[in-house]
This record gives structure tokens, sequence and C-alpha cells, in this order.
């Protein structure tokens, strides 16, 4: 997720010829970097570097126009529209002329100008003018210049860029050996696939050569573990633009982990008291009428299909289903809480722009699930719910994990009462868990208030993964009741909930903090057994018999390979433990054992390796 410096107006550009400065205009220089905190520090440098690749790229690039070009986490960016196409190749020329911009030691000038001054300052560049005109009547515009050093009043306007900053005051702050260009990508101007696309080209810059050393050589790690390219080494999933953008196939290796995963939360789900549904794909629109979402989330739905002269629209949600089947009779408060849980795939459209992997699709499986309870029991829902959810983490590795307690959005439904009671609930149950939160001010659903759950990755990076939402809203929509203990007809309360998210993230997910190498109870490929020579076929294939036999996940490597050759296939395919099965082995009824890590395990006949991994996959262990 982008997120953006707190002072950066987001609006940035080139003035060619570097006009000088307005005499009714106002200037000032921005808070030095002394004053600042390293955070505050890090962007103010990422900021100011993305100005000087801007003005690197109007030098070499005459004729180009310029967009917007923000800091961002670890980072910047800026959007072009260029005379000419560039490539990756073309960085590395850039990257010396901002080194040169930057060793000429300009001063970054603060100017304040009027609507009417900014306008004929940048007459001829649309993306400015466009964005000058949308601001609100009397608001400051402010135009930082980069110049030659001259002091306050003194000094060439070189470059300048529309932006409210702030940036270091002179290019002296700024370490030419602390930044990279990264890449260059497309980018709609506004994110508007109506509009004009740009080239965007994005960077890192970090306070001194250390630093950046230090995050690129995460950024190989990231790479290395790239879900997108282990699902092709490891085969486990794939996409086809041609038959679908955002839609995932499954291999047999991805649907051998799919199945674990699923078994694994469909047995836990039963013990948590749960019962599990299956519902449709399609429902009539008035269903999402109903529900709200058609007013609230009409933007990421599909549009509807007429069967037998009625709208229907294709799920982005499993909800109104849920609900026709606790309204299929009448309920009692002995009834509740109902937990029903689903693996529901939804459709909902996202811009072909921000598709990614397995993290961001139109099709996905929710880990779905709705609880229906009593006013009563709506706290102790909400805590076992949180504890489950934690529980579940716990079980796939994740332990550093942080809660987000969302309030009350603009445009909601439900009386604030119910809105605070909600939100008070759910902030007990974190309590109760001990963990830590923030509070996400606004962020919570037009229905109700919500717990979102945040887990780090091997690699220190943060998921949005568990959601917790209180609902108020369909009850009453929906005309839900239940039969109290003094025999009124009463609302029920709702509470949508979702542990691992969808399982395509959360898959992608997984294969980036294991990359790859999963444990044993997951792995696609438990265990391969390799003979050492054509000759021990046979015995291979006895072996792997006697493993299937115990619905252990085994193959064998039968080719006619040599057994270094097997071996290195096997690790790369990250397979945990490989049985090396030769002469001796054959004689005495065993198998020699190789971890995947290099390490070796005692001999053992077939039947104790199976009772071996069986325990490992019987206590989901994270370890060989």
């Amino acid at each position: 997720m982008l997120h953006f410096f707190n002072n950066t107006l987001n609006v940035s550009g080139a003035l060619p010829g570097g006009p000088g400065l307005d005499q009714n205009a106002e200037f000032l220089h921005p808070v030095g970097m002394s004053e600042v905190n390293a955070a505050e520090k890090l962007a103010l440098i990422r900021h100011s570097v993305s100005h000087i690749m801007a003005q690197a790229v109007t030098s070499l690039f005459p004729g180009t126009r310029v967009a917007i070009g923000p800091s961002i986490e670890n980072g910047f960016y800026y959007d072009f529209d260029l005379p000419q196409a560039i490539t990756n190749e073309d960085l590395s020329a850039v990257e010396e002329e901002m080194k040169k911009l930057i060793d000429s030691k300009q001063d970054f000038v603060r100017v304040e100008l009027s609507r009417e001054e900014a306008l004929k300052r940048f007459a001829g560049e649309p993306f400015k003018t466009e964005l000058i005109n949308e601001l609100p009547e009397g608001e400051i515009i402010s135009v930082y210049e980069n110049r030659t050093t001259g002091g306050e009043a003194g000094g060439n306007c070189l470059w300048a860029d529309l932006c409210r900053g702030p940036h270091v005051n002179n290019t002296r702050e700024i370490h030419s050996g602390a930044f990279k260009l990264q890449n260059i990508a497309g980018a709609y101007w506004r994110g508007d696939e109506k509009r004009p696309m740009l080239t965007r080209i994005y960077g890192t810059a970090w306070e001194n050569p250390k630093d950046l050393k230090a995050y690129l050589a995460f950024l190989e790690e990231v790479e290395k573990r790239d879900h997108r390219r282990l699902g092709r080494e490891l085969d486990l999933f794939s996409t086809h633009e041609e038959a679908g953008a955002g839609l995932i196939y499954w291999h047999p290796n991805g649907g051998r982990m799919r199945v674990a995963v699923e078994d694994f939360w469909r047995t836990e789900h039963y013990r948590n008291g749960y019962e599990i549904l299956y519902t449709p794909h399609i429902g009539k629109s008035w269903l999402w009428e109903t529900s709200g979402h058609l007013g609230f989330y009409r933007a990421n739905m599909y549009s509807p299909m007429e069967i037998d002269n009625q709208d229907y629209i294709i799920k982005p949600m499993n909800c109104p289903f849920h609900i026709m089947i606790y309204k299929n009779k009448q309920r009692s408060y002995r009834d509740l809480p109902l937990r029903w849980a689903e693996l529901g795939t939804v459709y909902r459209y996202e811009r072909s722009g921000v598709l990614h992997g397995l993290l961001r699709v139109r099709g996905f499986t929710q880990d779905d699930a709705h609880i229906f309870c009593t006013p009563e029991q709506m706290e102790s829902e909400i805590r076992e719910v949180l504890r489950f959810s934690l529980w579940i983490w716990k079980v796939f590795g994740f332990k550093d994990i942080k809660a987000y307690l969302a309030t009350k959005p603009a445009e909601s439904v439900g009386e604030q009462s119910r809105w605070d009671a909600a939100l008070e609930s759910l902030r007990k149950a974190v309590d109760a868990e001990g963990l830590a939160y923030e509070m996400d001010e606004g962020g919570g659903a037009f229905y109700g208030p919500k717990i979102d759950l945040k887990i780090k990755d091997a690699l220190g990076r943060e998921w949005q993964m568990t959601t917790i939402q209180f609902d108020f809203n369909e009850p009453e929509r929906f005309d839900m009741t239940f039969v109290d203990t003094d025999g009124q007809h009463k609302r029920p309360y709702m509470i949508h909930r979702a542990l691992l998210g969808s399982l395509e993230r959360f898959f992608g997910v997984l294969i980036e903090h294991f990359g790859g190498a999963f444990p044993a109870w997951i792995a696609p490929e438990q265990a391969a057994v390799i003979p050492v020579s054509e000759n021990f076929n046979d015995y291979a294939k006895k072996v792997m018999a006697e493993l299937k036999a115990k619905d252990l996940r085994v193959s064998a490597e039968l080719d006619d390979s040599r057994l270094n050759a097997k071996i290195r296939e096997c690790q790369n395919r990250k397979i945990p433990y490989m049985l090396v099965a030769g002469q001796r082995e054959a004689d005495e009824g065993t198998v020699s054992i190789r971890l995947r890590d290099g390490r070796q395990l005692a001999p053992m006949k077939a039947a104790d390796f199976a009772a071996y991994l069986e325990e490992k996959v019987k206590t989901r262990s994270l370890e060989l």
C-alpha cells in the first residue's frame, strides 16, 4: 500500500525555461531537516529526490509534460507524458543527470501564488491547470523552485514544481549515492482508464548508501519470494489474460495445498461450533438492493444479467444468501448463536491496472462466516471469533499480529448509540486478548464497526487479512427476527467474519512467507523416493505405495537422471523429504532420509518414516 507524505499536495510539474518569481508572490523556505523526526526526514528526502528526477527527465527529454510525483513508502514515483517511449535501460542516464543536479547544490525555495498567477505560470501544462482549477477558492497555491544557491533573495530558477511541499533546504542534504531508480510502469492520469496513459518512473531514496544497500538486498529477497514466480516454478497456479484477467487457475500442486488447508479449516470450524453452508453463485438483484450493497458497493459489482425477464447478479459477497437460510424458518433464542461458515467464491470488479497475481483478483474464495446472536451474546461471540482467528494464524506460523479498530465512516447506517456499543464490544475483545491495536477513524463498513487484523510475514511486511465486522443494517433490512424468552419477536445481531480473508490472497502471502518451502503438512509433495539407479525403481515404487496408503503425498523419481540431479530437482521443487533407496536400503527394507535443507535423518523403515511424517502432519509442525 502506498502511504503519501501528509503535507504533499501530490501536484507536481516542470516549468520549461524556469520563469522567474512574480514580484507579488511570497517565498518561504521549508522546515529544516534538523527539526523533523526520522520518518519525516526520509519523506522530505524522497519528495525532494522526486523533484530532482523530474528535473532530470525534462532536461533529457525536452517536451516532457509532468503530472504528479509524491513520496511513497520506501521511495517515490513521478508520472510523465513523454515525447518518446523510454525503457528501464534509459534509467541509468536519468540517474547520472540526477547526480549532477544534486552535486550542483541547488536550493529548494517555496513560492506562493494566487490562482491567476498559477494558471498563467502553468499555461500549456494541462495536468497542472486541471489540478489548479480543482483547488478550493482561497487555497494557498505553492510552487517549489530549484534555484542556484543564492540565498532567499538570490539564485536563478532552474526548474519549478507545483507542490505543497515541504522539501529539504538544499540538495546538499541529499546523498547522491543513496538513491536508485527502479522501474518504469504505465499509469492512467488520475487512475482513470478513460484518461491518458502516462509513463511512471519509480525510485527509492535513503539517508545514506548503507541504508540503500540494505533495502536493495531486501528487495532481492522479496523478488526470490514473489508468489507469482514461485507459483510458476512450483507449478501451483496460473493466470490467463486471454481467458479473463484476474482469475486464478489452480494446478494439481496448488490444488493439493488448497485441499490440505481447506480440510484443516473445515475440521476446526466444526470443532469451534460452526456449521458449513453452500450457497449459489448468482441471485436476484433485489437481494443486494435490500442489503444496501447496490447503493454503497455498486462500483465493485458486475452488471446484472437477465434471466426470465428478471435481473440476476453474480455474487460479490455471501451474506444475503446466509440470511435467506436464516429466514427459512422462525428462530428462537434457544437456536442462537448460529455460527455459519462457507468457503464461498465471489466476484468483484477490479481495474486491470491493480490486478496482481493472487493478491488482487476478480474471483476469489472467502473463508466467510456469519454469526447470528442475541444482543446479550454479542460481546462473547466477538471475543470468541477473535480468539479463534489468532489461533488459526499462529498455526500457520504468524505470531506478529496487530489489530485496527475501524469506526463509523461518513456514509453509514444505524444509530450512533448502536455503533458506540458495538465498537466497545470490539475494543473489549481486543483488550481481553492483550493485542496491540490502533484506531482506524472512519474505516468501518457502512453497516457497522470492525476489527481488521494485520500480520507480519518473514520479511517483516504487514498484510491486512482477518476482518470481524459488526452489522445492524441487514437484520433490519431483511426483517430478521427471533423469538426471545419473553415471547416477543426481536432483531438478532449479525457479525461478518473472514479469518484468512480470501484463499487466493492467503496463499499469496503464505507462499511468500515460506518462500515456497512449506511445512510438510501443507506441502503439495511431502516426500520423494529417489532410487540411486534404475535397478531400484521397483523398490522405490513399493516404498511410494506404502506411504501413499497412509494418505501421504509422495512421488517416485524414476527417470534415468543421475542421483545428484534428482536430488537437485527435488530441492528445486522444495520437497521436504527425499528418501534415497539403493542396494543397502533395499536389503534392509529402509530408506536414507535427506531433508531439503541438506540435513540427514537416520535411515528408517518405510513404516517408521510414515509414522514420523504422520505425526508432523497431525501436529501441523512448522519444522521438518
